[in-house]
C-alpha cells in the first residue's frame, strides 16, 4: 500500500464542549515569529514591550537585542504580516502609542553610573521620528494618559547586580518623567522630573522606578521594585500618596529546585512583593505583578488602594493554577517560582478583567475584577517562552503578548507574538489539568503514554528523567474537557522514589501493572532498561538491555514500549552503531522466555536536525508509532503517526541482518499542532490508542525549561 494518508478526520478539539450556548473565552488565533521581520535570520531577536496603534491594525514591539522597534500588520489577526524595523539608535525598553505615533524609550546608558537615554517619538505610517527628548537618565517603561495628553516614563537608573551583591543604594537615583503631547508629538519643553526620592524604607536615596501606568484622573501610579514601594503622582508632579508593597506569607510552595521534584510543602514567611508591572483598574485601586527582583518575588499578585490599603492578595493560588496545567518552572522554584512579571488591564464585553503574565511559565493569566476585593481567575493562556509585555484592543476583541526568549538556535524556539481572540467559543486551553484532584498535582514532561482497554477514558503517562527524583505514573481521565490528572504514583524502588530512571515509554502488563521503558544514557549511569512496575508503583523486575544491544549503543535509546501477546516491543529512537542511515531498530523482548531480537524499521530522512522515533503502541493487526523530527516551529517538517503490520514483526536476532518492515503513513500531525494558533511544537512523543481505536496523542514540555511548557493532548477520533 502507498503512504498517503490513511485518516483525514479533522482533529476533536478538547475543548469542543457541548452544543449549548458558550461562555466567553479568550483563545490564540496566531503566532508571529518576530525573525520574520529580520528575513527569519538566526541573529537572536526579542519581543518584548508591546503597543498597538489607534485603529488596532498594528502591533510596534521593542527589540533590545537588534537596538530596533519591529511593526506589525494584523489587519487579518489570523494571519499577521512582518512590516519590517527601524533602528532605534540605542536600546529600546517600552513603547506607548498614541493615534498612529509610537513614544519609544531608548537606553543609551554608558554604564550604570553614567545613564543616559531619550523618548522618541515615531510616525508608524511613514516610519520616520518625528520629535525625541533626552530623559537625562535610563528609561525603564511608558505609558500614555488615557486622554492622551501626556505620556510618563519611569527612569530607572538600574543598579548593577554584579556591584555590591547587587544591592540598593547605587546611585545616580531614579525618577518619573511626565512629558505633554502636543500636536500629535512630543513637548520637550515641559517636561517634568518626578522626585521620588525620601519615600521609601528601603534605600529611600535611591529609587527605581520601575512601572508606570496612568488612570483617568491624570494620576500616575509608579512601581519601584526593589525599593518595595508605590507612589501616585498628581499630574504636576507631586506626591499624591506612597506606600509600602508590604509581603506575603506563602504556603504550599517549593522552594527547592534541587530535588528535580514538585514537592509544594514548603513556606516563605513574610516575603517582600516587589512589583514591577503595575495597572490601574479604577481610579482608586491598581493591580500589581509581584515579580521580585532583590529579596522579594511573592509569586502572585495583588490589589491595593491608591491609599495603601491592602484589597487582595493572591498568595499562592494564582501559582497553583499554573502547576495544575503543567506550566511550573521547577528550576525557579529556589528563585521566584513563576514570576509575574508584565500586566494590563482591560474591559472586554462589560467584564473588567487583568491580564497577568508569569514570565518563566509562560502563561498569561485572565483574572476578572468585577469585584476587586474577589477576583476569578477566568482562565489561564498559553504564550511563547517568557511573556514580558501584552496589549489589549478592546475595539476588536484582540489581546496580544510579546514574548521576548529566542533561542536562537537552529530548531530551537524563537521570539514570538501570539494574538488571542475574545470569542463566543469554549477555552482551547489547557488541554490537561490536575485540577480537581484531592491534592494539587505537579505534572510536566510527559513522554510515554497508554490507554486502559478495560476502561474507557483512562489513560496513564510517565514523565521523564527531567524530574529525576520524582518518576511518576499519571492517571489521566480523557472524558472530560480537559482532560483531567487524577492520580500520581510514585515509581519506588525498596519504598524510596526510584533514581536512574529516564522513563519514554509505558505499557499496561495485563495484571493491574505496568511495563516501563527507560531510554538510557551511559553517561549518566542511567541504564538501557526495561521494567515490570506492580500498581502501586514498586519495581518488582529490572531487565537491563542484552550485550548485543549494548555493544552498538548510543546515547538514543528506548523512546516507547507496548505488548503484543507474550511480546514486549521496544521503540529505538535513533541509529545506533550496526544501523544502516535512516533505519532504526524495534527492539523485541519475550517475556516469556527471555528472548531477544529485532527488525529493522525504514525512516524518513531529516531535512533539517534528525529524525526519529518517540513511541509505539499495538492496536489491532498493527503497531502504530510516532516518528518526528527535532525541529520546532517553521523549520518542522516530519511529526507522523505511521504503523508497521503486525504479520510483519518477526524478530531476529541481535548481532546479524534485521528483516526491514514496511512503514506506512497513518496520519501528518502538523495541522494539528497549529490548531490551537501556537508555533509546531517538536516533541510529540506519547500516543495511546483506546479498545475502540480512539487515538490520543501528547507533547512533552521539557519541563518548562528552555520550553514554552505548552503540553498538547489531543485526539483526532478512531484510526
Amino acid at each position: 500500500m502507498s503512504t498517503k494518508l490513511l485518516c483525514m478526520t479533522s482533529i476533536v478539539a478538547l475543548a469542543a464542549g457541548s452544543a449549548m450556548a458558550q461562555d466567553m473565552n479568550f483563545n490564540r488565533i496566531a503566532s508571529f515569529p518576530v525573525a520574520a521581520n529580520n528575513d527569519g535570520s538566526l541573529d537572536e531577536s526579542s519581543a518584548e514591550i508591546i503597543a498597538a496603534t489607534g485603529d488596532g491594525m498594528t502591533i510596534v514591539y521593542t527589540d533590545s537585542p537588534l537596538g530596533v522597534i519591529g511593526m506589525i500588520d494584523i489587519t487579518d489577526p489570523t494571519s499577521p504580516v512582518a512590516m519590517g524595523t527601524m533602528d532605534m539608535g540605542g536600546e529600546p525598553t517600552a513603547v506607548s502609542i498614541i493615534g498612529n505615533v509610537a513614544f519609544v524609550g531608548v537606553n543609551t546608558s554608558e554604564s550604570y553610573t553614567a545613564p543616559s537615554g531619550m523618548v522618541k517619538a515615531i510616525d508608524i505610517p511613514s516610519m520616520t521620528e518625528i520629535g525625541s527628548c533626552d530623559l537625562g537618565g535610563q528609561p525603564d517603561s511608558t505609558a500614555k494618559a488615557p486622554d492622551a495628553s501626556f505620556i510618563a516614563i519611569a527612569i530607572e537608573n538600574e543598579r548593577d547586580e554584579d556591584l555590591g551583591d547587587g544591592r540598593v543604594p547605587q546611585m545616580p537615583a531614579g525618577y518619573v518623567a511626565l512629558i505633554d503631547i502636543v500636536d500629535g508629538t512630543l513637548d520637550c519643553d515641559s517636561m517634568i522630573m518626578a522626585d521620588v526620592t525620601g519615600l521609601a524604607e528601603i534605600a529611600p536615596e535611591d529609587p527605581e522606578p520601575e512601572f508606570v501606568d496612568i488612570n483617568a484622573l491624570g494620576e500616575t501610579v509608579v512601581t519601584m521594585k526593589e525599593n518595595n514601594h508605590i507612589v501616585v503622582l498628581n499630574r504636576d508632579g507631586s506626591v499624591a500618596s506612597h506606600f509600602s508593597a508590604g509581603s506575603v506569607d506563602l504556603e504550599g510552595i517549593d522552594a527547592t529546585d534541587e530535588r528535580a521534584a514538585l514537592i509544594f510543602t514548603e513556606s516563605q514567611p513574610g516575603r517582600l512583593r516587589e512589583p514591577d508591572g503595575i495597572q490601574w483598574i479604577d481610579d482608586m485601586h491598581v493591580a500589581m505583578a509581584n515579580e521580585g527582583d532583590m529579596d522579594g518575588g511573592s509569586r502572585g499578585w495583588t490589589i491595593m488602594s491608591k491609599a495603601g490599603e491592602l484589597v487582595y492578595e493572591s498568595g499562592a493560588a494564582f501559582e497553583h493554577a499554573v502547576v495544575q496545567v503543567g506550566h511550573y518552572p521547577d528550576r525557579r522554584s529556589d528563585a521566584k517560582g513563576v514570576e509575574p512579571e508584565g500586566m494590563e488591564f482591560a474591559t472586554f464585553g462589560g467584564t473588567p478583567m487583568v491580564f497577568l503574565l508569569a514570565e518563566r511559565a509562560s502563561v498569561m493569566g485572565v483574572m476578572d475584577v468585577t469585584d476587586p476585593t474577589a477576583p476569578v481567575l477566568a482562565q489561564i493562556l498559553p504564550s511563547g517562552v517568557s511573556p514580558e509585555g501584552v496589549i489589549a484592543i478592546p475595539g476588536r476583541n484582540l489581546l496580544v503578548t510579546a514574548n521576548e526568549v529566542d533561542l536562537g538556535e537552529d530548531g530551537a524556539a524563537r521570539a514570538h507574538v501570539m494574538i488571542y481572540e475574545y470569542q463566543d467559543a469554549p477555552a482551547a486551553y489547557p488541554h490537561i489539568t490536575s485540577e480537581g484532584a484531592d491534592e494539587l498535582i505537579g505534572w510536566a514532561a510527559m513522554s510515554g503514554l497508554v490507554a486502559d482497554p478495560a476502561n474507557p477514558g483512562t489513560l496513564y503517562a510517565v514523565n521523564d528523567s527531567f524530574f529525576g527524583f520524582q518518576p511518576t505514573i499519571f492517571t489521566i481521565d480523557a472524558t472530560q474537557t480537559p482532560a483531567r490528572i487524577t492520580d500520581a504514583t510514585l515509581v519506588t524502588r525498596g519504598g524510596y522514589a526510584a533514581q536512574k530512571l529516564d522513563m519514554e515509554g509505558i505499557a499496561l502488563d495485563g495484571e493491574g501493572g505496568f511495563w516501563i521503558a527507560s531510554e538510557g544514557r551511559t553517561d549518566r549511569l542511567i541504564p538501557h532498561a526495561i521494567y515490570h512496575v506492580g500498581a502501586d508503583g514498586e519495581i518488582e523486575a529490572e531487565i537491563p538491555f542484552p550485550a548485543e544491544l549494548l555493544a552498538v549503543e548510543t546515547r538514543f535509546g528506548a523512546e516507547g514500549i507496548t505488548l503484543v501477546d507474550d511480546t514486549l516491543w521496544i521503540a529505538i529512537q535513533r541509529e545506533w552503531a550496526d544501523d544502516a542511515e535512516n533505519t532504526v531498530k524495534l527492539v523485541a523482548y519475550n517475556t516469556a522466555s527471555g528472548e531477544w531480537g529485532a527488525v529493522s524499521y525504514p525512516k524518513v530522512a531529516p531535512e533539517t536536525g534528525w529524525v526519529g522515533l518517540s513511541e509505539i503502541v499495538a492496536h489491532g493487526d498493527y503497531v502504530y508509532l510516532i516518528e518526528r523530527d527535532n525541529q520546532i516551529g517553521a523549520n518542522a517538517v516530519t511529526k507522523l503517526i505511521t504503523r508497521v503490520p503486525l504479520s510483519e514483526m518477526v524478530p531476529a536476532p541481535l548481532g546479524g541482518e534485521l528483516p526491514v518492515v514496511t512503514r506506512e503513513i497513518v496520519r501528518d500531525l502538523m495541522a494539528d499542532l497549529t490548531s490551537t494558533g501556537g508555533y509546531v511544537l517538536d516533541k510529540v512523543e506519547g500516543l495511546a490508542i483506546e479498545a475502540d481505536g480512539t487515538a490520543w496523542v501528547m507533547t512533552d514540555n521539557d519541563g518548562v525549561d528552555d520550553s514554552s511548557g505548552e503540553t498538547m493532548f489531543w485526539t483526532f477520533g478512531k484510526l
